[in-house]
């Protein structure tokens, strides 16, 4: 697969870079990840194994991160009054929504000229993915909703200890520090019965760092969230084919939140993997590619038989 050539479309203004993996023809799985991930953070190796079992798969980043457009021009709120409001029940300000981050996943599609495409999100991704179901049904062959959650405000946060370092945020003025910084974050969210060594961590994060992440750029995308309706209520209106894939051991979006997808989209089926925490580790990842193989294949096998 040739990653050297950067593409971009134009998407609801914004300039969005994308990859293209597999022919065209084949039923197209778009790969949307969460906070502060470039499209890297979806493994090589899941991509290939996509690809491997006759999809094609397109992979974006999000704006504010890797070589899609930056926001930096948008005055930044203080994250600190902004937390306290989200306490106190005020309403949470944000340079941009979920919605015009879900908007620009649509751009996408229209760009390249997809008409329905089978989306599968991550984390924040998720929620773009729910979001792009939702709000554009008729684009939308099938939904996988990977560690996400409706966003509902009463679900249980994260973890003490990745609360703290996620609110600790270091300057991170040298690649050094940076480095550091993430092997933490990565080690405190990865998954407990899978963990990867500190090599394997630092060659992860460095193929992250290298597409390009930006710590302002993760800021206005958190205040995206916390600024985000709760979606619990609307996911029932969704039709299509749907599944929620989430770790038992996640303790960044906890396992609650999973459950509530599921519960919440009719018909939905939920696939909870023992010991997995917020990644996608290796020895999980033909497991997780088989369950999104399964949807897509039947839900295309499904639309064969409607016509």
């Amino acid at each position: 697969m040739d990653d050297q050539v950067i593409q971009r479309v134009n998407a609801n203004g914004t300039q969005i870079a994308y990859e293209l993996h597999g022919e065209k023809s084949n039923p197209i799985i778009m790969l949307i990840h969460g906070l502060g991930m470039p499209m890297t953070a979806w493994p090589i190796t899941v991509v290939e194994s996509l690809v491997q079992k006759g999809f094609c798969v397109l992979r974006i980043d999000n704006r504010d991160q890797g070589h899609s457009q930056k926001f930096d021009h948008l005055n930044m709120p203080n994250m600190v009054w902004q937390f306290m409001k989200l306490k106190m029940g005020l309403p949470v300000s944000s340079a941009y929504s979920l919605l015009d981050m879900m908007k620009d996943a649509k751009g996408v599609l229209d760009a390249l000229d997809m008409q329905n495409v089978h989306v599968v999100g991550a984390s924040m991704g998720g929620m773009i993915a729910q979001l792009l179901a939702l709000e554009s049904p008729e684009r939308i062959k099938s939904l996988t909703s990977v560690m996400s959650n409706t966003g509902n405000p009463k679900l249980k946060g994260p973890t003490h200890a990745v609360s703290t370092h996620l609110m600790t945020s270091p300057a991170m003025h040298s690649p050094e520090a940076k480095m550091a910084y993430h092997v933490k974050l990565w080690q405190l969210i990865g998954s407990p019965a899978y963990p990867k060594d500190k090599p394997g961590l630092e060659l992860y994060v460095q193929s992250l760092m290298d597409r390009g992440m930006s710590a302002n750029g993760t800021a206005r995308q958190m205040l995206a969230i916390l600024a985000a309706s709760n979606r619990q209520a609307r996911l029932a209106e969704l039709t299509m084919p749907c599944q929620v894939i989430h770790g038992t051991d996640d303790p960044l979006v906890r396992v609650e939140g999973g459950i509530e997808t599921a519960d919440a989209i009719p018909g939905a089926s939920l696939h909870l993997i023992k010991g997995m925490g917020h990644d996608l580790p290796a020895e999980l990842q033909p497991q997780i590619c088989n369950l999104i193989t399964e949807l897509v294949k039947s839900t295309e096998a499904g639309m064969k038989r409607a016509i």
